[in-house]
């Protein structure tokens, strides 16, 4: 299939990655001088784990184009993915410009984080073939890919989409009422406020607030969630038992959900503990030790879930 990718930051190469991998044909385009030579990086940088959780597809250098307009890179493309700077005026252009130009038949979809697509795809002359599809960096490795439709996208658009995700190798979560944030990122923020807040107030370091979550229910996290462990904290009684006995708890004024003001002080703070956290490596040495542990992680999960299948 041709693809084209408009905007080649992180998740923008990611995808690029990702959909190369998967044997597509790319064509992307970013407006930065540098974006092509920094693609190449980023996917040579990333390839290595693709190819630990294989199969990969042959000579992609030679299924990658970088053509010199937006409108060259989408004018043949069956699928589109837009990752551009999360600013809604931005993407509605952006998008706007891909619909004008790309076949009638593509699917175009936003890698938004959180913006409403029904505001984004306004400035389309055919919205219906328009939503967002917000994937997880690193996009190449990790599958989740929230599918956010907008007032005036088509069922078979989402449909079409889920399924071209789920080619290559993504687990698609319909989320079926358009709001800001979507899912997971909701989730992410409410987390990073309360580490703001345990920083700002000198509680704990960004090191320590990572090990907080590493060596404790970003374990259970792996692999089930939330709502399914405090399920289990109730016993017996599942969340019925754990709701009655601890939900009085949750009006304890214990969580801070507004963000925290972001002072001079509190930057650097960030900045420099997690300069210290990084230890001298790089980004890009941090992302391929990032990678080395994901793709173990996911063939643990692969095999765990193997097992309960031939169990079952």
């Amino acid at each position: 299939m041709r693809t084209a990718v408009i905007g080649t930051g992180v998740i923008g190469s990611g995808w690029a990655a990702r959909l190369l991998a998967k044997g597509h044909h790319v064509a992307a385009w970013d407006p930065s001088p540098e974006g092509e030579a920094q693609l190449r990086r980023a996917i040579e940088n990333a390839w290595p784990a693709l190819v630990r959780i294989g199969p990969v597809a042959d000579n992609w250098p030679e299924r990658l184009s970088f053509p010199p307009t937006l409108e060259e890179a989408v004018a043949g493309a069956e699928f589109v993915q837009e990752s551009a700077p999360e600013v809604e005026e931005l993407k509605r252009e952006l998008l706007g410009r891909i619909d004008r130009a790309c076949p009638a038949e593509a699917v175009i979809a936003s890698s938004s984080s959180g913006l409403l697509p029904s505001r984004i795809q306004a400035g389309c002359v055919r919205p219906s073939r328009v939503l967002v599809g917000h994937p997880f960096n690193p996009v190449y490795l990790l599958p989740l890919v929230e599918i956010v439709p907008g007032e005036r996208t088509e069922e078979t658009t989402v449909a079409r989409t889920m399924a071209f995700y789920r080619s290559l190798g993504m687990r698609p979560l319909h989320v079926r009422n358009e709001i800001e944030g979507y899912i997971s990122d909701r989730l992410q923020e409410a987390l990073w406020r309360e580490a703001l807040h345990l920083v700002a107030d000198g509680i704990a370091t960004t090191a320590e607030i990572d090990d907080a979550i590493v060596y404790g229910p970003g374990l259970r996290w792996a692999f089930m969630g939330t709502c399914l462990t405090f399920h289990l904290a109730g016993g017996e009684g599942g969340m019925a038992h754990m709701l009655d006995q601890f939900g009085p708890a949750l009006k304890l004024p214990w969580t801070k959900l507004t963000a925290p003001e972001l002072t001079p002080e509190l930057r650097n703070r960030m900045v420099e503990q997690t300069r210290a956290q990084a230890d001298g490596r790089s980004v890009r040495a941090l992302e391929r030790w990032r990678d080395d542990r994901l793709v173990r992680i996911l063939a643990a999960l692969e095999q765990a879930e193997a097992a309960e299948g031939s169990m079952g």
